[in-house]
């Protein structure tokens, strides 16, 4: 189902100026101001000495954060919402708050500044405009790969949750950055382990975490390009986790049909990514990240849960089942060979 159409003067504006409410958000990360208030209501004053910044920009920030609702104000303190409190706060089991500071606002705002030329096709050739040129940088790369650590881990508990993977052995993540589904899933499965293919900036932060896990003995890397890299034959798994839509849309039709050739017969392909409806009504979150996307990866394709079970149904794919991941946002499309 679609939003309300914007119909006045004020919803326009409210679009327009959404952005600064981002940086209202990321600021209040920046100096970790959710964090401060975790442990009780604060003034301004109390929250300027804590963090070492002028009144001025202080009342100036909570003022912002109080107007789109990341905190609550009484008189003159300051608390956080109960969605800053469980999500933003570093005390919280839940937060996630790195993932939007680092690898939103420092990549991601700055990529859509070509948006424009993406759409229009006037992008300079020397512009970014993959994964694989993004990721020869180091320094992006580790930016990239610590957030979507951070931000992946949750997706995979759910993941291990919702595919019954007992009596699987082997794991093929495929573009699976850091390791974060990997580590999920082998939590889930002792009896599993994976292959991670990634570049080869990402593998070397992903061994960092992987051996934090204490999975060494269970995980091995390719670091390569997953498009071009010959994949291992004979998996029971194959996992590609937020890969499809960074990708040219002509490639995600090649790469269901080689996952489905190198899984053992009964394997099961898993496909996590955005997707919006098959009618495009929605949800709107997912229909942004996809426009997203394209501003570093022109070719990509608005995918929606439909059209690609209908791309693993043609390769011979049965048992496709499509279930909601993050609410709003992700799908996972999963799937097994035949016997």
């Amino acid at each position: 189902m679609s939003v309300k159409p914007v119909e006045t003067a004020e919803e326009v504006s409210t679009i327009a100026f959404g952005f600064m409410a981002s940086k209202a958000m990321f600021a209040g990360l920046h100096l970790d101001v959710f964090t401060q208030l975790a442990s009780g209501p604060k003034t301004c004053q109390e929250l300027s000495k804590a963090v070492d910044v002028p009144i001025n920009r202080i009342v100036t920030l909570m003022t912002a954060l109080n107007g789109v609702g990341l905190v609550e104000q009484d008189d003159n303190l300051y608390s956080n919402s109960a969605g800053a409190e469980a999500f933003l706060s570093r005390t919280s089991k839940y937060e996630f708050g790195d993932y939007l500071r680092y690898q939103i606002d420092q990549q991601m705002y700055p990529f859509l500044g070509q948006l424009n030329e993406v759409l229009d096709g006037s992008l300079n050739s020397d512009a970014v405009d993959s994964y694989q040129h993004w990721m020869s940088d180091p320094e992006q790369a580790a930016l990239y790969s610590n957030a979507q650590h951070a931000g992946s881990l949750g997706p995979g508990l759910t993941i291990a949750r919702t595919v019954d993977l007992s009596g699987a052995k082997s794991l093929l993540d495929v573009g699976g950055g850091t390791g974060a589904m990997t580590i999920r899933l082998l939590e889930a499965n002792p009896e599993l382990n994976s292959t991670i293919i990634d570049f080869p900036n990402v593998s070397e932060i992903g061994w960092r975490f992987i051996t934090e896990a204490e999975m060494t003995n269970r995980v091995r890397y390719i670091p390569s390009n997953a498009l071009t890299v010959e994949w291992p034959t004979e998996q029971d798994a194959i996992l590609m986790s937020y890969l499809f839509s960074g990708i040219p849309g002509s490639e995600v039709p090649r790469l269901v049909k080689y996952a489905f050739d190198c899984l053992a017969p009964g394997g099961k392909i898993l496909v996590h990514d955005f997707m919006v409806e098959d009618d495009r009504t929605g949800p709107v979150m997912a229909a942004l990240w996809q426009l997203q996307h394209m501003a570093f990866t022109p070719e990509a394709r608005s995918v929606t849960a439909g059209w690609l079970k209908a791309e693993m149904e043609k390769v011979g794919f049965v048992d496709i089942q499509d279930e909601q991941t993050i609410p709003g946002m992700t799908h996972l499309v999963h799937a097994r060979k035949p016997d």
